[in-house]
């Protein structure tokens, strides 16, 4: 079901699919993503190391936080493993909630909903600025119960965001209504290490409509203010509770992404 889908202009979903090995991209998909990967050949790596930290968060925050509900904001194309399959690996009653407004997701988004016979998924076709929108659809009231602790994963996203949305104030928004042991898990773009290239490859986003807002680590922190950060804290995504794989020979400057998880007290 393609409804609205423009396969002319370069989209960020997709282009992250195709740097990442995917198959839901367009030929100005792949043209975007050649062209930021010659302005930083790291890029792919980049992208591979947030998409682990993913996997690790979700995985920690199931197995060792015991949360068994998840809100995920921007959900992006279904690549596997998606937080369902991780979070119901380790807990096969977990539920999951997926938000994001792009046609093409709505349009894959039957592979976000294939949940174990215990657990629950959903898909909430909304758009992150909207908070209420997302809060007050059904499909989040009924699939989610706010009595209990609620995991709300924004990866990757807020770069997106420019200053005149208050990317601070929509996290917080959206953390309002969740319960005390609730987490926030967040990736977030930043030049703090590459400035030259990742600022090159910011550029190359901004020249096909879809400007960014990078942060220092001061302004990534602003988003977990009130929260009990979980340990190491707000890090490049690659060293946060490393695994042992191949991410943890990655080089600081071929990551510009921060990655954190904090509990709602």
């Amino acid at each position: 079901m393609e409804r609205d889908i423009d396969t002319g202009t370069a989209h960020a979903a997709r282009i992250y699919d195709y740097i990442l090995g995917g198959k839901d991209h367009y030929p100005a998909d792949r043209e975007a993503g050649d062209a930021m990967c010659r302005e930083w050949p790291a890029l792919p790596v980049h992208m591979r190391a947030n998409r682990d930290w993913m996997n690790r968060a979700v995985h920690w925050l199931a197995r060792e936080a015991g949360v068994r509900q998840f809100l995920d904001i921007g959900s992006g194309i279904p690549t596997s493993p998606n937080i369902h399959e991780i979070a119901q690996s380790a807990a096969p009653a977990s539920r999951v909630v997926y938000v994001d407004n792009d046609p093409l997701v709505l349009a894959l988004s039957e592979e976000l909903l294939s949940s174990t016979p215990e657990g629950r998924t959903a898909y909430v076709e909304a758009d992150m600025r909207d908070p209420a929108a997302i809060l007050d659809a059904p499909a989040f009231r009924e699939t989610l119960d706010l009595s209990e602790p609620v995991a709300l994963t924004v990866i990757a996203i807020v770069h997106f965001l420019l200053d005149e949305h208050d990317a601070v104030g929509i996290v917080r928004r959206l953390m309002e209504p969740l319960p005390a042991g609730s987490h926030l898990a967040m990736s977030i773009g930043t030049a703090d290490f590459a400035p030259q290239e990742v600022g090159r490859v910011a550029r190359e986003y901004a020249a096909r409509d879809m400007p960014m807002r990078l942060r220092t680590l001061a302004e990534a922190g602003e988003f977990f203010t009130g929260l009990d950060l979980v340990e190491p804290g707000i890090v490049q995504v690659h060293k946060w509770h490393p695994d042992g794989t191949a991410a943890d020979a990655v080089r600081d400057e071929d990551i510009a992404m921060y990655g954190a998880v904090g509990r709602k007290l």
